[in-house]
């Protein structure tokens, strides 16, 4: 997998990637997670899982890993398996987010899995536990779900904190989700910090049911920050595993489409993603090692025209697939 400088940064990144939201807790929103972990919540057992996972990321040429400090264990996981297998910072590119905490106790049924703060102790603290966990390995660290509600757009000192690591050569980027996605990428973009633009990259949810996003994602490219798309499977929704009564017309679409472009439901919703001219890389959520190589099919799927026409009835309003997806279970 070719890999290319993006943006205004020196990170060289290929144009899949792996997240690791599903890997490393036992309870996530994903459709089929516990099935994909077997339902094997053992410490040791999902990490091992984990690092089979990535052993097939690596081996299909994915180069970008990303992590946060609420996905439980994965940067845990995700650091060992870098030391396990000898890889250098100069092998891999890693991305990690600060903002929210990791409260499930590992618990799948957990009353709250994540709790959001986006205050300077929380960064201060949980940089300090990113950095133990995946040492100089660390290129971009990222505010995880930034709102116009949290404030930390406008937070001073946190924003001074992230300049202060811009610095010392970290990356740093913001995530988003929602219907509001739109807007806080357009107040991030011009955002400056003693006259230095603050943001490198964004990751923000795009896929064949959601795409409200897409302008501002073209504008942020544009201006030089690197495009992550996130949850371009819409956890699971974009995939056979979908048994929503009224989506039966779109999968059989979908299954036609992917039948006549010879790959997979999976890979053609990703390939879906990568056809966008903004996109910079799209991450894989794959939490198996068959999906993970079904995943990695996207990048040889000859998205055209026809694919893009048939498709288009798919998308939801944003205030539509924002509410569903609040419904999905933490399994």
């Amino acid at each position: 997998m070719e890999t290319s400088n993006r943006g205004t940064t020196n990170l060289a990144v290929a144009p899949l990637g792996l997240g690791l939201a599903a890997l490393g807790r036992p309870g996530y929103i994903n459709l089929g997670h516990a099935e994909d972990l077997n339902r094997e919540y053992d410490v040791a057992a999902m990490e091992a899982h984990a690092h089979a996972v990535l052993d097939a990321a690596y081996a299909g040429g994915i180069r970008y890993f990303d992590a946060a400090r609420s996905y439980g264990r994965a940067e845990e996981f995700l650091g060992h398996w870098l030391v396990a297998r000898g890889l250098s910072p100069d092998d891999v590119i890693v991305g990690s987010k600060w903002g929210y905490t990791y409260t499930a106790d590992w618990q799948v049924d957990a009353e709250v899995h994540e709790v959001k703060e986006h205050s300077l102790e929380v960064l201060e603290r949980q940089w300090v536990e990113s950095l133990g966990n995946l040492g100089d390995h660390l290129d971009l660290y990222q505010i995880h779900s930034a709102t116009l509600q949290s404030g930390v757009l406008e937070n001073g000192p946190v924003l001074a904190k992230l300049a202060q690591l811009k610095e010392t050569d970290i990356s740093i980027g913001l995530t988003v989700s929602g219907p509001l996605q739109e807007e806080v990428v357009a107040r991030a973009i011009p955002l400056t910090v003693d006259g230095i633009r603050l943001f490198d990259s964004v990751q923000a949810t795009w896929n064949l049911l959601e795409r409200s996003a897409g302008p501002i994602l073209a504008e942020a490219a544009a201006a030089g920050m690197i495009v992550i798309v996130k949850e371009a499977l819409a956890n699971g929704r974009l995939t056979p595993r979908n048994t929503e009564p009224d989506f039966a017309k779109q999968h059989s679409t979908l299954e036609r489409e992917a039948a006549r472009l010879e790959t997979t439901v999976d890979a053609l919703a990703l390939a879906a993603v990568l056809a966008q001219p903004w996109v910079t890389l799209v991450l894989s959520g794959a939490a198996r090692v068959d999906h993970m190589i079904s995943n990695l099919r996207a990048l040889d799927v000859a998205w055209d025209a026809d694919a893009h026409a048939n498709l288009a009835f798919l998308v939801e309003p944003a205030d539509a697939y924002w509410a569903r997806r609040d419904e999905l279970e933490w399994k």
